[in-house]
């Protein structure tokens, strides 16, 4: 029997939480490319990596994710999440390519006080919210094939993310500190992956046009960063690891950083299963997965 499969999947992105998680569960059908062969800072590596690969799909999962960073290295930001994702939907809408780019909760100000849906208006508070939300733009006008999933709180079993860090932390320290007055759906790389292949089959069988547009994709349930590490402790200790003494709650006040985070950015993803019929799986369910995930990695 022949594993070639059905049809092939461009995802960028490189080593990152959710192209990582999109070639382990897509596997042969799905093209890993990352930098320096692929970067969208590069417009020749875009179109070189397109004429190369002759991709069914792509799935955009590159960013500048670096938030904090981006507030001083303004023009890197512009280059990874607007102009180079402008690029590759121009490219892809030449080509008669879908895309699928993934987006943020921080084109949200975080001010609506509930979660918010596709149709409320973008108001970013940090140039890693405001090249985000110029990029869904773009890529929209330049092709008319494609879908923006904005996500959130993204964490995994592998790859630097909040959950492995809070583990990692509760392994050293008896006493920790976690903001505990910013809200929002935290989402499992696993189950977001799965959400696009499933979107990616659909597509592939007959492309409709009210595919296109844009969805909110994140985990079902809703937290704080602070409720987070603490399901993230309390999985750990299945494995052994001493909760922490004290897990304190602080707020954001009490931990300042150079971009300002959304204080509420929960999304409301009801547009997302009533036209692909996907709902991704509760938040903790993804956390036990991927603290189970992150201690198979270690050492024995």
């Amino acid at each position: 029997m022949s594993t070639t499969p059905e049809y092939s999947i461009l995802v960028t992105g490189g080593q990152g939480q959710l192209a990582t998680s999109l070639k382990i569960i897509g596997k042969e059908r799905v093209v890993l490319v990352g930098r320096p062969s692929f970067d969208l800072a590069d417009p020749e590596t875009i179109s070189a990596t397109l004429e190369r690969v002759r991709p069914s799909l792509v799935v955009n999962a590159a960013a500048w994710t670096a938030v904090d960073l981006a507030e001083s290295n303004v023009e890197g930001a512009r280059a990874a999440n607007e102009t180079g994702p402008a690029e590759l939907a121009r490219l892809c809408a030449a080509k008669g390519i879908p895309l699928i780019h993934v987006s943020t909760d921080y084109v949200y100000a975080g001010d609506k006080g509930a979660p918010y849906v596709e149709t409320d208006p973008v108001t970013p508070q940090t140039v890693y919210g405001r090249t985000k939300a110029a990029g869904e733009q773009a890529v929209l006008e330049a092709q008319p094939k494609s879908i923006v999933l904005r996500t959130s709180w993204v964490y995994s079993g592998h790859c630097k993310n909040f959950v492995r860090t809070m583990v990692n932390a509760g392994a050293k320290n008896s006493h920790l500190k976690v903001v505990g007055d910013q809200y929002g759906n935290p989402t499992s790389a696993d189950d977001l992956a799965k959400a696009i292949l499933a979107i990616a089959d659909q597509i592939q069988t007959s492309w409709k046009d009210k595919f296109a547009g844009l969805y909110h994709a994140s985990g079902s349930g809703e937290t704080s960063w602070h409720g987070l590490a603490v399901a993230a402790l309390e999985e750990a200790v299945r494995h052994g690891q001493t909760m922490p003494l004290e897990v304190a709650s602080i707020g954001t006040a009490d931990w300042p950083t150079p971009a300002k985070r959304p204080q509420d950015s929960r999304l409301d993803c009801s547009k997302l299963e009533r036209v692909f019929g996907i709902r991704l799986p509760d938040w903790r369910d993804g956390v036990a997965r991927a603290v189970d995930e992150h201690f198979a990695d270690k050492p024995a």
